[in-house]
């Protein structure tokens, strides 16, 4: 197995865990609160925060990575970690004084965020806010932190690094439904800050070495200036679009901003087990290979990436639509979190499962441009995608309401992946396109199959057993196995390319332990 197979499986893997744990809090969070004005108020105060830094986080790190490489080549190890140091330290300055403004503006920014919260939801809101607004800090710091421990090939403990986090998020909130609702903000203050701390060691034991060096007049800081500015327009457009989701959401029925988080993260645990993971691990090789300008293996890596991403999500993405109400059901239906919710989050389930494979192969293929430090691409296409998620959300939600929203999202994914291709083909010519095309009519033939076969086993199973936690489950199970299996039998006798990687990695396996 090649190290990027075993970086990537040990990734998902890691990430599955961290996930698992995240989507455990979201089960407690639903379980304790249902979709009432104090989940909205949490939900806004979390997401506030997210959109503030995650933008410049997130851009920080893929702007780094690059120009780490960079450094390296050119002026050695130790100007690299020079380099390093001199960006987490504009971090901190940058983060503390972005938290006193978000402090000071508090009151402004959920009004922005939430523009239909009012009376108790709306103080609720402020005061949550002005805790988690200090979290900026750390999320800032985890970022860097990730980014170097990705550069040196370690690509597991960043994928862990929510564990903690979640582990205090959750008993916080369960000790804030017996004691008092603010326990569960600090304790989520406290979350963030661990996944900062737990990285930490590991990057010094991979070489990290702090020092207190700040120069914002280097070539490099100027060099990553430049191409900040477009990646970070790149990156906002997604926290924009949730932004505007979540502030049209909260103009509709009480728990609407709830429903769209619970889908949402149903969505994301998908996107960040399979994409992220692959996006993650091909990213520093892809930034490797463009420096060493190894146009053939560069090629090679963005076409395994694209048909795995396109290979793993689209059965999914069929899946989540065929089954959406009774996973929400099983996943989500007890405490407060009732029929309704279960209805309305199964709603914004399904609309957004139809651009699952657009959200991934958008996060793909940004990186295959910023690889190429070509940032601007990814920016124009994104702006695009956004005005029209933007225009759609205004129209939709007039006829669709909730459901609405997410397909205003998933269509407008959809549009970016068309623009990126033609601006990818427009970059480098060939870049596999008849395989990539190949590869998608093939798994969306075999995943419309198994589609079918999954709705009537489940119906059929489900009238056998009846209801129940434990008979619902079983159900599930049983029509998601036999799906599965129908999708693989498929994929292998239509011949993707993609699957012979699969089956040569159980060969191995299975020759081990024989």
């Amino acid at each position: 197995m090649s190290k990027v197979a075993k970086a990537t499986i040990g990734l998902m893997l890691a990430t599955a865990i961290a996930k698992g744990l995240g989507f455990g809090r979201e089960l407690v969070l639903a379980s304790s609160y249902g979709v009432s004005m104090y989940s909205d108020a949490y939900l806004t105060a979390m997401n506030i925060p997210v959109v503030i830094f995650a933008i410049i986080g997130i851009t920080l790190a893929t702007v780094l990575i690059p120009l780490y490489f960079e450094v390296n080549n050119e002026l050695g190890e130790i100007n690299a970690l020079k380099f390093t140091n001199n960006v987490f330290n504009i971090v901190i300055v940058l983060c503390i004084l972005l938290a006193i403004i978000g402090v000071v503006f508090t009151e402004q920014l959920v009004k922005i965020f939430a523009v239909g919260f009012e009376g108790e939801t709306l103080n609720i809101a402020i005061h949550f806010t002005r805790i988690t607004i200090m979290s900026i800090v750390f999320t800032g710091l985890s970022y860097i932190m990730t980014a170097y421990l990705q550069i040196k090939n370690n690509f597991t403990i960043p994928g862990l690094a929510s564990v903690p986090k979640n582990i205090i998020i959750i008993v916080s909130i369960i000790l804030s439904v017996k004691y008092n609702q603010y326990i569960m903000i600090w304790g989520t203050l406290i979350g963030i800050a661990t996944e900062f701390i737990f990285q930490l060691p590991f990057a010094i034991k991979s070489g990290y070495k702090y020092q207190l060096y700040i120069n914002i007049k280097d070539k490099y800081i100027k060099k990553m200036s430049w191409l900040i500015g477009p990646v970070l327009i790149g990156v906002a457009v997604n926290q924009i679009n949730t932004m505007v989701d979540r502030t049209l959401a909260s103009t509709l029925v009480e728990g609407s901003i709830s429903a769209l988080n619970y889908a949402n993260k149903l969505n994301g645990f998908v996107m960040a087990l399979f994409i992220t993971s692959v996006g993650a691990v091909i990213y520093p090789m892809l930034s490797k290979l463009s420096s060493e300008d190894n146009k053939e293996k560069f090629i090679s890596s963005v076409v395994q990436s694209i048909n795995s991403v396109i290979l793993l999500v689209i059965p999914i993405s069929i899946g989540a639509i065929v089954l959406a109400t009774p996973i929400v059901k099983l996943l989500f239906q007890r405490g407060e979190f009732d029929a309704r919710a279960t209805s309305m989050t199964a709603i914004a389930l399904i609309m957004y499962s139809i651009g699952m494979v657009a959200f991934g192969l958008r996060d793909i293929i940004g990186k295959v441009f910023y690889a190429l430090k070509d940032t601007k691409t990814p920016m124009i296409n994104g702006a695009i995608a956004m005005i029209m998620n933007i225009v759609l959300n205004i129209i939709l939600v007039k006829y669709l309401q909730l459901a609405g929203l997410a397909l205003a999202t998933s269509i407008s994914a959809i549009v970016c992946i068309f623009l990126l291709f033609g601006s990818l083909k427009k970059k480098i010519g060939y870049f596999g396109q008849d395989k990539i095309i190949k590869t998608t009519i093939n798994s969306i033939v075999a995943a419309v199959v198994m589609g079918i076969v999954t709705y009537f086993v489940y119906n059929i199973v489900s009238n056998l057993l009846g209801l129940g936690f434990a008979k619902e489950a079983v159900s599930l199970a049983i029509s998601v196995g036999v799906g599965a299996i129908t999708y693989g039998i498929l994929v292998v006798v239509l011949k993707v390319d993609e699957i012979n990687v699969i089956t040569d990695v159980m060969k191995k396996k299975l020759n081990k332990v024989a």
